[in-house]
């Protein structure tokens, strides 16, 4: 079992190269396959599957290959049972137990007559106890139809699984699990994430940088050693280089000091007369001859150190920082900026009956923002009160399923009063920003710059492309419509019109912020927040991400609804 790569390109219809010569080889083991976001992860995953075909060069993969994309999209009257794809087995046994002889039946069930058994055995290895095989998928969180879809991968017993950022959405409980499930894994698997403690897992880490795949041994803090290593040095050959640039210019004004001396004492010489004509004549050639080679070598040497300095350069990685300031987000010490009182028991419905994604919010959403009747299920359940104030920074953590996205997408109005029995009562006070998982609030027909007017008409275009600078859009780049971004470029945009917004945010809310996002654009988001001055609801998983950020409260919501003060983890 193993996966090759010959020489491997691949070029969007549009005729944008994504990926270009690539060779590469992948035994048992674990390999993490990272690289900044629009490097070419996802489409390398996808010509793995066969779901893509090279433009050239091809991929030979050795065994069954099983793959996990980000975006799972399900039909959610399907039961579970067809999520991990033994719904066919499963009737067949059903048929065969009422009398069947059919061969068709037979051939359906195959090995797998303790299929049923086997599959309930990987949901609660996978934390889905509570989860059954007749249960249909729209009852499911976000995380739990990950978990699930993991399953369906784990029970066929493939020999070659590829995961796209298989930890988005999931709770703590649920990435120890997948990461025990991982350790434990006999095959080939090559993982897409940017979940460190899970890249801390790998054997070997495959970089995607600058349109070539690298290989490192180890796990991903053995790889930054080597990359710290590696700029180290990138860095001191770039000043060493700096320095023969200015020497070979120093030498080269000395040598035409000096030329110039001589220059004048040879037209003093001649014009003495000591000398005949033909010997100063003579002399003046050989001078200007003799001049005209070292000006040559003076510059030939100043080209070579500017070329050195240029491989120097390109070595050193081009690690772009968000850089912004907010004044206008501070918030006072002790000013109340959002109070949530009257949660009752039964408050929002449970389940949504809508088609779910695993992109869709982390659970099913809890009902339409037009309104809509409760669904049956047990209710998110009682939060006493909710109290942000000034410049906290709050993260609301707890269980998949436990109703995060709900509880935030209630706070901003997006969910209707028709879906609660008893309506709790919201207050915020000053202007607010709301990141959702999806990043969808951005008009695609319109660039970044225009996307980024329509939250801040006030300001000028030129004070618009000013504060765009500072998240890494400049010049034409401000320029592109949003819909053409790279997943990191759309971030950075979303982000941007988010906290450029005037009247400036005094509360952000974010949902799972640091999902699909590589570590760059994770370190990106931390910096920009570290400008921010208002109030933070962040409702994530991620606690490496949350610890970055400075966050000064932890809450937990249960499954049962409760919300309580936790120590942090």
């Amino acid at each position: 079992m193993s996966i090759v790569l010959n020489d491997l390109s691949f070029s969007f219809p549009n005729g944008r190269v994504v990926l270009s010569g690539l060779s590469a080889s992948f035994g048992p083991g674990r390999t993490g396959l990272i690289g900044a976001n629009g490097s070419g992860k996802s489409t390398l995953l996808r010509l793995i599957a066969g779901s893509l075909r090279p433009t050239s060069g091809s991929v030979t993969v050795t065994g069954d290959v099983g793959y996990l994309p980000q975006d799972l999209t399900l039909d959610v009257d399907a039961s579970v049972a067809s999520l991990l794809g033994i719904a066919a087995a499963r009737d067949a046994i059903a048929a065969i137990e009422a009398g069947d002889v059919s061969q068709e039946a037979f051939d359906a069930v195959g090995d797998d007559w303790d299929v049923s058994e086997r599959a309930l055995g990987w949901l609660a290895r996978l934390g889905l106890t509570h989860v059954g095989l007749d249960d249909r998928v729209g009852r499911l969180s976000g995380g739990e139809i990950i978990m699930t879809a993991l399953a369906a991968l784990f029970l066929r017993r493939l020999p070659v699984i590829l995961l796209d950022e298989p930890t988005n959405n999931l709770d703590l409980d649920a990435r120890r699990r997948l990461y025990a499930t991982v350790e434990s894994w006999p095959g080939v698997m090559l993982i897409v994430s940017h979940d460190r403690e899970l890249l801390s897992r790998m054997n070997q880490i495959a970089e995607l940088y600058d349109n070539s795949l690298r290989m490192y041994g180890g796990n991903l803090e053995a790889y930054e050693a080597v990359v710290e290593t590696e700029q180290a040095a990138a860095l001191r050959a770039v000043t060493s280089a700096e320095a023969d640039v200015r020497r070979e210019k120093r030498d080269l004004v000395g040598n035409q000091t000096k030329q110039a001396r001589r220059d004048r004492m040879g037209r003093q010489l001649a014009a003495s007369g000591s000398l005949p004509r033909i010997i100063a004549s003579a002399r003046k050639r050989h001078a200007q001859e003799t001049a005209g080679r070292s000006r040559e070598i003076d510059l030939e040497r100043i080209a070579a150190a500017r070329t050195r300095l240029a491989e120097a350069e390109e070595a050193v990685r081009d690690d772009d920082t968000i850089r912004v300031s907010l004044p206008g987000t501070a918030v006072p010490a002790g000013r109340t900026v959002l109070t949530v009182r009257g949660l009752e028991p039964g408050w929002l419905p449970w389940r949504s009956e809508r088609p779910v994604s695993p992109l869709d919010g982390g659970e099913a959403d809890a009902c339409e923002p037009d309104g809509c009747e409760p669904t049956d299920g047990p209710p998110v359940g009682q939060l006493d009160e909710l109290i942000v104030r000034g410049p906290e920074r709050v993260a609301l953590t707890g269980p998949n399923g436990s109703g995060k996205t709900t509880v935030l997408r209630y706070i901003t109005g997006e969910l209707s009063a028709a879906c609660q029995k008893n309506r709790p009562d919201v207050r915020r006070v000053g202007a607010y920003g709301y990141l959702p998982q999806r990043l969808d609030v951005l008009d695609d027909s319109l660039t970044v710059v225009e996307n980024v007017r329509l939250v801040a008409p006030a300001a000028s275009v030129n004070e618009v492309r000013a504060g765009l600078a500072r998240f890494l859009f400049r010049g034409d780049r401000a320029d592109q419509q949003a819909g053409t971004l790279s997943g990191g470029e759309r971030f950075r945009a979303v982000l941007a019109a988010l906290l450029l917004a005037q009247p400036p945010p005094q509360l952000l809310l974010l949902d799972e912020p640091t999902n699909n996002l590589d570590m760059a654009s994770v370190r990106q988001l931390s910096e920009a927040l570290a400008c921010y001055r208002g109030a933070l609801l962040v409702a994530s998983h991620d606690v490496p991400f949350l610890r970055s950020i400075g966050v000064t409260r932890w809450l937990r919501l249960s499954r049962d609804g409760s919300l309580t003060d936790i120590d942090p983890l």
